[in-house]
């Protein structure tokens, strides 16, 4: 299923039964809960025996995205916090460097202050 170039995949992420309203609001750029009250009304105003059937076949039919794309995610994430830990600790260090050299310009401003 192609909706407006993008493949419709099932979002089981972010999704509250099956991951379809939230696969079709990921593809069409709509919000989910749009999407999900336009198939309850959907359901409720026509026949709710077969809308009830095209959201079985629709989950079934969907890719099953967002669970390789959450690790993936998960991996940046752990990726990018380890690199600004990385960061701070270099900075931390060059910090206690400076503090406890014999710095005489550090000494004398410390002097100053007092």
């Amino acid at each position: 299923m192609n909706i407006r170039g993008r493949t419709f995949e099932v979002d089981r992420e972010n999704g509250k039964l099956l991951g379809v309203c939230a696969g079709i609001a990921r593809a069409t750029g709509v919000d989910a809960t749009i999407v999900r009250v336009g198939v309850v009304l959907l359901a409720l105003t026509t026949s709710f025996f077969w809308i009830c059937a095209l959201y079985g076949a629709a989950a079934l039919a969907g890719k099953q995205g967002g669970l390789g794309r959450r690790a993936e995610n998960r991996v940046a994430a752990s990726d990018d916090l380890r690199d600004r830990m990385r960061a701070h600790e270099l900075r931390m260090q060059a910090i206690e460097t400076y503090t406890t050299s014999a710095n005489s310009r550090l000494a004398r401003e410390i002097e100053d202050l007092r």
